[in-house]
């Protein structure tokens, strides 16, 4: 039986350190039949020449990385689709253990946990961050998913930016599709990590938040409740590392501010757009 084709889509934009890594990881896997897809947003400094020395195909298209996705979701002829961003390396069995599991479990879509990787003390609190959320359901977010059901119910909402994933999997899950979890690492490159450059991503992926609120009453407390549970199921680990987890604190207390930021700055403007 012939492994079925996945079509993996990386967004990307003025992404030159990190982009020939993360495609060279994924022409090195060990899945038989994959094929690469790069979305650049206009990029300017030298992205879109490692992008068509190592993709099948490279497609100029912007705004955002949810479109992007889309595009490409589109473009490609695979059976399953596997999004990357351009700042991350795939483990060699990456593809395929996300398919093995999709085909054991019977699953639509698959999450494949991450772990964080880089050089500093707010880096690796991240790391043990991440490292309390592998085995807490609720934060899989999908990174595999059937074409079909993907494009089923509508791809990604374009109007989000850092709830995408969130919100996909609600969307999946209330189409009847379920979601299973991989077990081979994703490496997140996480470069120049700190308090204030999280707050200021945050403070726009926060401006979406209106709207995810608006399609999923209650939504935003589940996942908080599962980010509460993990920290609790991982208590041990945190106490082993006290300085990083002081570190962890302070990088979420950063999240917290630039999310509810960006809440107010979306409320602002959903307003203002009102006639």
């Amino acid at each position: 039986m012939s492994a079925p084709l996945v079509s993996v889509v990386v967004p990307t934009r003025n992404n030159a350190r990190t982009l020939a890594a993360c495609l060279r990881s994924i022409r090195a896997q060990d899945h038989p039949a994959v094929e690469l897809i790069v979305v650049d947003n206009h990029s300017t400094d030298g992205t879109a020449e490692i992008a068509r020395e190592w993709a099948h195909r490279v497609i100029v298209a912007g705004p955002e990385r949810s479109a992007q996705r889309n595009l490409g979701a589109h473009a490609g002829a695979g059976e399953y689709v596997l999004w990357i961003d351009s700042d991350m390396v795939l483990r060699p069995r990456v593809v395929s253990d996300a398919v093995a599991t999709a085909l054991a479990t019977g699953a639509a879509a698959v999450a494949v946990p991450e772990t964080s990787v880089g050089a500093g003390f707010w880096v690796a609190c991240r790391a043990l961050e991440r490292s309390c959320y592998v085995d807490e359901p609720r934060l899989a977010y999908p990174r595999l998913v059937l074409r079909s059901a993907l494009l089923g119910v509508g791809g990604f909402d374009e109007s989000l930016a850092g709830t995408e994933d969130m919100d996909l999997r609600f969307r999946l899950e209330e189409a009847g599709f379920t979601v299973s979890l991989a077990t081979e690492f994703i490496d997140h490159d996480e470069g120049h990590l700190t308090p204030w450059g999280v707050a200021a991503k945050r403070a726009y992926y926060g401006r979406g938040l209106v709207s995810f609120a608006d399609r999923h009453p209650g939504g935003m407390r589940t996942q908080a409740g599962a980010v509460l549970r993990s920290y609790g199921r991982h208590l041990p680990r945190l106490l082993r590392h006290p300085v990083l987890a002081g570190g962890m604190v302070v990088l979420r207390s950063a999240e917290a501010a630039g999310y509810a930021v960006g809440l107010v700055r979306g409320r602002r403007a959903r307003r203002a757009a009102r006639p």
